[in-house]
C-alpha cells in the first residue's frame, strides 16, 4: 500500500497561515542588517525574482568605507616583537635622613622638593614610600623601588625617567627573559624627567626604536611596563590628546594617553601598531594613585633630543635669551592693538643676557623664531629651549605697534635660577595713604615716597577687593612701573595713561607690574563713564 503524503489543508484544524506582514522594504532593510554578518540574502516579498541587496550603489559606498577603517583584531604580533626590549628598573637609595620641625627624623629618603620626593608624596604609600619600598632602619633611608624602561641599542643603552634613578646608588635591570644585569646612571634631564642608563654585560639585547612621526588623536597606543612590580605588563588604548600642559615646567608638551597606566610603569615606553615607542609614560592623572584613563607620555620628538644630548655628554644645554614671558591673554591683546591673542609678551628681560643686548624692552610680543610663528609663550620657552647655544636666531618682534625684526646669539640656560627675595610687605606703605584711583580701584603713592618701594613707579597702598584690579591679582606693595606703556611716577599719571587709554577707545589698559622680585603685565578693564 502506497502511502499518500497527507494535505493538511483538508483537516478541519487546519487555519490558513496569515500573508505576512512584512512589507518588501521592511525585508529589505532586515537583510542589510544581516549583511553585516556576510550572510547572503535573497528579496522577499511577491516578486518571483531574486533581489541581492549587497549590489545596491548605497550599501556599496558604505561598505568601501568601512573597509578603509582597519578594525583592531588583537596586538599580540605587535606585544611578541615588542616586549623584549622592555626592562624593569630597580632602585636602591641610601642617604641620611633630615628632621622635620618636631626633631623627628623624617621618612622620606627624598631630597624635599625633588622630583622624586613630589612624585612619591603624592602617588606613594605610608610616609612618601612606594609600594615596594621598603624603609631601612632609623637614621637611615635605605630603600628600594621599581620602575620600567626599554632599550635604545643593541649594546645595552636603555631610557627610563629621571625621577625612577634620580638619587640611586645602586640600579639594576631586569630583562624579559628575567635575565639581571647592573646599570649605570650615563646623565639625567630633571626639566623633561629623563634619564639615560648602560646597562652592563650584555652586547646583542633587543631594542625599540623611537617614531619618526607624530601621533594623532585617537591612534591606538600599547603601554608596557612593571606596574606595581608585575613585571611584562601590556596595556591598550588611544591618544587621548596632545601638547599637555600639566604644570611640571615650561617644556610640559605631553602626550595624553587613556591606556591603563600605573605605579611602576614610570619610565616605560608606550607603543603606537608599528612597534615604535612614540612616547615615554612619565605621569598620571588620579584621585587615588591609581589609573583612572589619564596618563601622560613624553613625546618620541623631545626623546630624541634629549638622549643624544645625555649620551654625548651627560648633560642637557639649552637655548637662552634671557626673558620673562607670558602669555597674550584677550584682554591684553586687546590693550596693544593685536588682532589675535598669539605670541611671547615680554615682561621684562634680564640685564646683559642675549634679549637685552639685542634691544629687546618689556611689552615687546615676540611674534615668530626663524620664521615659524609663535602661537603663545610656552611654545616660544619649547623652541628657544630646543635650540643649541651658540645658534644665530632671528625674532619676529612687535615693538609699540611696529614689527621689527631682532638678531641675536642664543646664551645656555643656567641650571638654576638666582631667587629674588619679596620683600616685606609690612615695611611698606605704614605712614603714607597715597590717592585714590577710583575708576580701578586702587590707592597708590610714589614708589619713592614709601619705604622699600624702590625709586621707579607707584607703589599701591590699597586695593578694593570688589575692583577690577583685585580680580587680576592686584595687591598691597605691588609696585605700577607702567601704564598703557608710559612711565608713571604719581596717581595723576596713572590717571592720564588710563584718560589716553579710554580716549584711544581702549576697553582695558596695560599695566607693567612689580611684583616682589618679577614682572608681568596685567591688562585691567577700563570702566566705562
Amino acid at each position: 500500500m502506497t502511502e499518500r503524503p497527507i494535505d493538511l489543508s483538508s483537516l478541519p484544524s487546519y487555519r490558513r497561515p496569515r500573508r505576512s506582514l512584512l512589507s518588501a522594504r521592511k525585508m529589505a532593510l532586515m537583510a542589510s542588517v544581516v549583511a553585516g554578518l556576510g550572510v547572503a540574502i535573497y528579496g522577499f516579498g511577491p516578486s518571483a525574482s531574486s533581489v541581492d541587496v549587497f549590489t545596491s550603489p548605497a550599501h556599496a559606498q558604505v561598505n568601501n568605507e568601512v573597509r578603509k577603517v582597519e578594525k583592531p583584531v588583537g596586538f599580540a604580533d605587535i606585544v611578541e616583537r615588542v616586549k623584549p626590549s622592555v626592562i624593569s628598573v630597580k632602585v636602591n637609595i641610601t642617604q641620611k635622613l633630615a628632621k622635620d620641625d618636631s626633631g623627628d627624623e623624617d621618612s622620606s629618603p627624598f631630597q624635599p622638593g625633588s622630583p622624586m620626593e613630589r612624585f612619591f608624596r603624592r602617588f606613594g604609600g605610608p610616609d612618601g614610600l612606594p609600594p615596594g619600598m621598603r624603609g631601612g632602619p632609623r637614621g637611615r633611608g635605605a630603600v628600594t623601588g621599581q620602575g620600567s624602561g626599554f632599550f635604545i641599542s643593541a649594546d645595552g643603552y636603555a631610557v627610563t625617567n629621571n625621577h625612577v634613578v634620580d638619587g640611586a646608588d645602586k640600579v639594576e635591570v631586569t630583562t624579559d627573559d628575567g635575565k639581571t644585569f647592573s646599570a649605570k646612571v650615563i646623565g639625567t634631564d630633571a626639566r623633561t624627567d629623563l634619564a639615560l642608563i648602560k646597562v652592563e654585560g650584555g652586547s646583542n639585547f633587543p631594542f625599540a626604536k623611537l617614531s619618526d612621526g607624530k601621533p594623532r588623536i585617537g591612534d591606538w597606543v600599547l603601554a608596557v611596563g612593571n606596574p606595581f612590580g608585575l613585571g611584562g605588563t601590556v596595556t591598550a588604548g588611544i591618544v587621548s590628546a596632545s601638547g599637555r600642559d600639566i604644570g611640571n615646567g615650561p617644556y610640559d608638551d605631553f602626550i595624553q594617553i587613556d591606556a591603563p597606566v600605573n605605579k611602576g610603569n614610570s619610565g616605560g615606553p608606550a607603543f603606537n601598531t608599528e612597534g615604535e615607542v612614540m612616547g615615554v609614560n612619565t605621569a598620571i592623572y588620579s584621585p587615588s594613585g591609581g589609573s583612572v584613563g589619564i596618563a601622560f607620555s613624553i613625546p618620541a620628538a623631545t626623546v630624541k633630543n634629549i638622549v643624544a644630548q645625555l649620551k654625548d655628554k651627560g648633560t642637557v644645554s639649552r637655548g637662552w635669551i634671557g626673558v620673562q614671558i607670558q602669555p597674550v591673554t584677550t584682554d591684553i591683546a586687546d590693550s596693544l592693538g593685536l588682532k589675535k591673542a598669539e605670541g611671547a609678551l615680554v615682561a621684562e628681560p634680564q640685564a646683559n643676557g642675549p634679549a637685552a643686548k639685542a634691544g629687546i624692552e618689556s611689552g615687546d610680543v615676540i611674534t615668530a623664531v626663524n620664521g615659524e610663528t609663535v602661537k603663545d609663550a610656552r611654545e616660544l620657552a619649547r623652541t628657544i629651549g630646543g635650540l643649541a647655544p651658540g645658534n644665530a636666531v632671528k625674532l619676529n618682534v612687535l615693538h609699540k605697534g611696529e614689527d621689527k625684526i631682532v638678531n641675536l646669539t642664543l646664551g645656555q640656560l643656567p641650571n638654576t635660577l638666582e631667587a629674588k627675595a619679596d620683600k616685606d610687605d609690612s615695611d611698606r606703605g605704614s605712614a603714607t595713604r597715597g590717592t585714590d584711583v577710583p575708576k580701578l580701584g586702587l590707592t597708590v603713592a610714589p614708589a619713592n615716597s614709601v619705604a622699600g618701594a624702590g625709586k621707579d613707579g607707584v607703589v599701591v597702598t590699597e586695593v578694593d577687593p570688589k575692583s577690577a584690579a583685585a580680580e587680576r591679582g592686584f595687591k598691597e606693595g605691588d609696585v605700577i612701573l607702567e601704564v598703557a606703556g608710559k612711565s608713571v611716577a604719581s596717581a595723576g599719571d596713572v590717571r592720564d595713561a588710563i584718560n589716553g587709554a579710554r580716549t584711544d577707545n581702549k576697553n582695558s589698559v596695560l599695566m607693567r607690574v612689580k611684583s616682589g622680585g618679577s614682572s608681568r603685565f596685567v591688562a585691567v578693564p577700563l570702566a566705562k563713564g
